[in-house]
């Protein structure tokens, strides 16, 4: 791949830019495209949503501070979703600044879309055409220096993943121009552009490209001009907008996208070629592309693939690894060691305790953080970092899209929920990447409810793996069938609509050990520093409350519903209630009374479909919080607490009535 910038020859230079805009499609390689040009990790994926907030860093070793922003993927900038809007408003508020237009090579006309309505805006850019090594790969090529005239911009080949074309890229961001590009929309439209610019704000810029946003109608930006201008004025542009509208049958974004969408597939047509036929090898992809996503063929590939990621973190990750690290490193060597030392040293009982008694800082929480959770936690890394990178997920929303539908929502809903098997705290943040207000919440409600994240769930699968096939099918059913009545329930009661299913499928690639483990180590360092201090401070937590009987009076006033309800020892209440903590730190105090006897078989499966069902970890709750609110965060805790525990109790009144054998 060349180096070489190809620029419009009528492009001037310009002062170097105090800050770089990152502006791309999802899944072109943006964030990747960051880490080169700052030497900053962001998290990388093979799927769209993975930046749904801005990411910033400095331009690496660059003589004058330049801050990078890496904005959330963006099909237009007439926004149809939360993260859209974000872009859009981050591009139009940033002074002094460079935008670099991501693109994949291989879908130009989107590229360019984006691309023109930059510089409808008038705005200093550049175009980044990424992934160029596998447009080569499809046998086809793009005349860089003819798009780079059409554009009025320069546009850089690269493959960001490998750091080709960066240094290129970076000198051409340096002298980057504004050009207003040109495209004539139907008389009518143009004639409402001309009558609404003289009455935007005064000195706003690119006001033909205000103008049209105006058109588009957005909700958010006609009432903020409508602060922002007088009555006389926004009658002015309402009056224009409404001739406008008149003289077409469809909405007027609608027409103002189809002419710009006309604009992008011309100039495609003008620059791309096809130069050699596809190879075997892409075809056999491509032929395993249809297959993910076949109606039929596709369910024994999920399977197949649900299958082989059981078998490396159930089997090997909560099986083999952790055994070795739980009773031979820790319970073999270290606690005893430790225990032995701490007796014959430390002359005072609270302190002894503190460290290695029942609820000591180093028997339970970094026995539990690191022995037991992190083996699991951690193959659970690898293997969702194979799916990232591999692009299945998105076809998983393909084969899921059908029963989604069922709850109001779209295949496009499972990224998230796939995303809250890592984390639901950063999965609650992604549904900005689902269009309405309606599915956003549906999906916040069922992160919250029952999608166990990696700790939680790997220690669950730990405790039900021990016993018979029924007792993880019976937990599986039930939280499943939970998160589709609930689903089911939630889109009839909530107003709002939904949306179409829109979702571009990237190729199936073969996942990249660097990346793969770049990430894995990311997440796990996240893991070290964000998870271990909080299973010390759930432990100080139980350490104090037992000292001072908080434990049993808690135990005791638990005790109408643990017992009563859900049939379960009193001794659980201590691991609900850290569970609001961390929901694995709770899970792991079930496994601990597990492996003390202290719960039979049906306790078990009670307990754990709780815990999955129970109230959002900390973390989550206040994630929830900044998302939708104070009022919204409460309301969702509160409808999950009784609903946890109706749902155990009738469970455990169901397996004891049908005295259900789960050894």
């Amino acid at each position: 791949m060349s180096e070489a910038v190809l620029s419009p020859p009528e492009a001037e230079p310009a002062a170097g830019p105090k800050r770089i805009i990152l502006v791309g499609n999802p899944n072109v390689g943006k964030s990747v495209l960051f880490g080169a040009l700052t030497g900053s990790y962001v998290t990388v994926s093979n799927y769209p949503g993975t930046t749904v907030e801005m990411t910033r860093g400095h331009l690496e070793s660059s003589d004058v501070r330049v801050e990078v922003l890496d904005t959330p993927g963006a099909n237009s900038l007439s926004p149809s979703s939360d993260d859209e809007r974000v872009t859009r408003d981050v591009i139009l508020g940033t002074a002094d600044a460079a935008i670099v237009v991501v693109g994949d090579a291989k879908n130009l006309e989107r590229t360019i879309l984006l691309a023109l309505q930059i510089g409808e805006m008038d705005l200093p850019h550049v175009v980044a055409l990424n992934m160029w090594d596998e447009l080569a790969a499809r046998g086809l090529t793009i005349d860089a220096a003819a798009l780079a005239t059409e554009l009025g911009t320069a546009v850089v080949p690269t493959v960001a993943i490998r750091k080709q074309g960066i240094e290129a890229l970076r000198r051409e961001i340096a002298s980057a121009s504004a050009h207003t590009a040109s495209i004539d929309y139907p008389a009518a439209i143009e004639s409402a552009v001309s009558a609404i610019a003289p009455h935007l704000p005064p000195g706003t810029p690119a006001p033909r490209a205000r103008a049209l946003m105006v058109l588009g109608g957005e909700a958010s930006l006609l009432a903020s001009l409508r602060e922002q201008v007088g009555d006389e004025s926004f009658r002015a542009i309402e009056s224009a907008r409404r001739a406008a509208q008149a003289s077409v049958e469809e909405p007027l974004a609608a027409v103002i996208n189809r002419v710009r969408m006309k604009s992008a597939w011309a100039i495609a047509d003008r620059v791309r070629r096809r130069e050699t036929a596809t190879g075997e090898g892409r075809r056999a992809v491509r032929a395993a592309e249809g297959l993910t996503t076949h109606p039929l063929w596709g369910l024994p590939v999920l399977l197949g693939v649900l299958w082989l990621a059981y078998q490396f973190v159930g089997v090997l990750g909560a099986g083999t690894l952790v055994d070795f690290l739980e009773n031979g490193v820790f319970n073999g060597y270290i606690n005893p060691t430790v225990t032995r030392w701490v007796n014959a040293t430390v002359p005072w009982a609270i302190v002894r305790d503190l460290v290695v008694g029942p609820y000591g800082v180093l028997t339970m929480a970094l026995t539990y953080s690191l022995a037991l959770i992190l083996p699991i936690v951690g193959t659970f890394f690898i293997a969702f970092g194979v799916l990232e990178d591999s692009g299945y997920l998105p076809r998983l929303a393909v084969m899921v899209n059908r029963l989604f539908k069922t709850m109001g929502l779209n295949g496009k809903a499972v990224l998230p929920m796939v995303l809250g098997l890592g984390c639901d705290t950063m999965a609650t943040l992604t549904t900005r990447i689902l269009e309405t207000r309606k599915e956003r919440l549906i999906v916040i409600l069922l992160l919250a409810l029952g999608v166990p994240c990696s700790a939680q769930l790997t220690v669950v699968l730990t405790m039900l793996g021990a016993m018979s096939t029924a007792a993880m099918l019976i937990w599986l059913g039930v939280v499943v069938g939970t998160i589709l009545l609930v689903g089911a329930l939630a889109a009839r009661v909530l107003p709002g609509k939904g949306s179409d299913f829109v979702l571009e499928l990237p190729p199936l690639r073969l996942p990249r050990a660097g990346n793969i483990a770049t990430k894995t180590l990311a997440r796990v360092e996240w893991y070290l520093k964000e998870a271990v201090p909080l299973f010390v401070l759930g432990t100080l937590i139980l350490f104090v409350a037992d000292r001072l009987n908080l434990l049993v009076r808690l135990e005791s006033a638990t005790a109408p519903v643990l017992q009563g309800l859900l049939g379960l020892p009193r001794e659980t209440a201590a691991a609900f209630v850290v569970g609001f903590l961390r929901r694995d730190f709770g899970a792991a105090g079930l496994y601990q009374l597990r492996q003390e006897g202290r719960l039979d078989t049906i306790q078990v499966v009670v307990a754990v479909v709780v815990i999955t069902l129970f109230i959002p970890c900390i973390a989550n709750f206040f994630m929830m919080v900044k998302e939708r609110g104070w009022k919204t965060g409460l309301a969702i805790a509160g409808f999950i607490f009784p609903f946890a525990i109706a749902v155990g109790a009738t469970l455990n009144w169901v397996l004891r009535a049908l005295n259900v054998n789960l050894q």
